[in-house]
């Protein structure tokens, strides 16, 4: 057994250490990225062209799919395939429906005369990146897609590696994209933020991606925005003694095999639990036809941590503000109130990973490295733009008017005093 991290040794004690840093274990990708940027913005398609041979081994003519492929990849997509993505575009927009209808405009008069407000105004075009993975990821596409066509986005421009499935251009058609194109990795980023002869720029860049398309998100934000900076995929479970490990090391185990990256962890109350948990992983990983990438994701990045009390396992929880976090505990929506840092909240049994992943509605796109402690995950929220107004009555001027000249005064704005006491000495004069 091993300490746990610093300001935890007394409270906690690692049952399984993980062997490596996620957070540091990135690799140095800045520089390569850099460059593909400043090319992608300098040359346009012509060096979209090179990388994507380059990186995907593509050679392409042309990058936008076009009306009759797109219809040519629906035409060929499993009729059941079909049908449980249409199931889940279905719960993600209702889901988005429901949210959005929460996100209010707003008139107030705080005194009288006085108008304040917001509205909220759809971000006029976005770009969905769609990664291309190991396997056809049909969620991916509906969970950046999606939101965007309920929230209003004037268009939604998506961009997935060449060589992803063609099951993957159905998915982006389904969920309502209204552009597509054959760009991955780090020129996809750039070609959607600066614009090229072929790729309209956008607003804002949604969706998960490697290394190299995360740290290209972190480049280009500014003139362009970005939901987050996702990392590997998290799982946690906080279980006390009435958890059941073959069920959690199953979950772990489910999310170990996105990628040899994804950091997974069990924490307890009950060292059976935790030592049990651990066997079972061992056990699973015998027969997973993904052991090869979820035993090294295991052995490298998960962990199983034993807490003294339930208040040291809300505490070690909350600091690692896990993408996915699922409770097992006896009372688990007592629990779940609890908690306060977390990417997406998973309460009791029933609700694994797995189904929000897939199909659900709620948005598998989600904080991870600890970012959970600031923000939440994609939501279509984030398609939108609150933008402030204000209007004033005559009588509004005179109540704000000489707050506002004494102010500019002490701060030594002579400008600011002078448009505000114009408008004050204007209400004076006769009419």
């Amino acid at each position: 057994m091993t300490d746990a991290p610093h300001g935890f040794s007394e409270t906690t004690t690692y049952i399984k250490a993980p062997a490596r840093d996620q957070i540091t274990d990135s690799g140095d990708v800045a520089g390569l990225v850099a460059r593909v940027l400043a090319d992608v913005r300098a040359e346009g398609d012509a060096a979209v062209r090179r990388y994507s041979a380059e990186f995907d081994k593509a050679e392409l003519d042309r990058f936008e799919v076009s009306p009759a492929e797109r219809q040519a990849a629906l035409d060929e997509l499993d009729p059941q395939t079909r049908a449980d993505t249409e199931f889940a575009i279905d719960n993600v927009r209702r889901f988005a429906e429901a949210q959005l209808g929460t996100i209010l405009p707003l008139e107030i008069e705080p005194i009288p005369g006085l108008h304040l407000g917001h509205r909220v105004i759809p971000i006029d075009r976005v770009g969905a990146y769609v990664p291309g993975g190991r396997f056809p990821l049909l969620s991916a596409p509906i969970m950046t897609i999606v939101p965007g066509k309920v929230a209003g986005c004037a268009e939604v421009v998506a961009c997935l590696p060449p060589n992803a499935h063609r099951a993957m251009i159905a998915g982006c058609h389904l969920s309502g994209a209204d552009r597509i194109f054959r760009i991955g990795g780090a020129q996809a980023i750039a070609a959607m933020a600066y614009g090229t002869e072929s790729v309209p720029q956008v607003n804002k860049i949604m969706g998960p991606g490697n290394a190299f398309v995360n740290e290209a998100k972190r480049q280009v934000f500014g003139p362009v925005g970005i939901d987050q900076l996702a990392g590997p995929s998290e799982i946690f479970v906080v279980a006390d003694a009435s958890g059941d490990p073959e069920l959690i090391a199953c979950d772990l185990l489910g999310q170990a095999e996105h990628d040899v990256r994804t950091r997974v962890g069990l924490i307890t109350t009950d060292r059976a639990l935790a030592e049990a948990t651990v066997r079972e992983v061992e056990r699973q990983l015998q027969t997973l036809a993904t052991a090869k990438v979820a035993a090294e994701s295991w052995e490298n990045y998960g962990e199983v941590v034993l807490c003294a009390d339930e208040a040291a396992m809300i505490a070690y929880s909350d600091y690692v503000a896990a993408e996915h976090l699922q409770v097992h505990t006896a009372d688990p929506h007592g629990f779940a109130k609890k908690l306060r840092n977390y990417g997406s909240l998973f309460i009791g049994e029933n609700a694994s990973v797995v189904y929000s992943d897939k199909n659900v509605g709620t948005n598998h796109t989600l904080p991870t490295m600890g970012a959970g402690r600031y923000t939440g995950g994609l939501w279509v929220g984030s398609y939108v733009k609150i933008a402030t107004h204000q209007w004033l009555e005559d009588k509004a001027v005179s109540a704000v008017a000489p707050p506002a000249i004494r102010q500019s005064g002490s701060e030594g704005l002579e400008g600011h005093q002078k448009a505000a006491a114009i408008r004050f000495d204007r209400l004076k004069q006769p009419a």
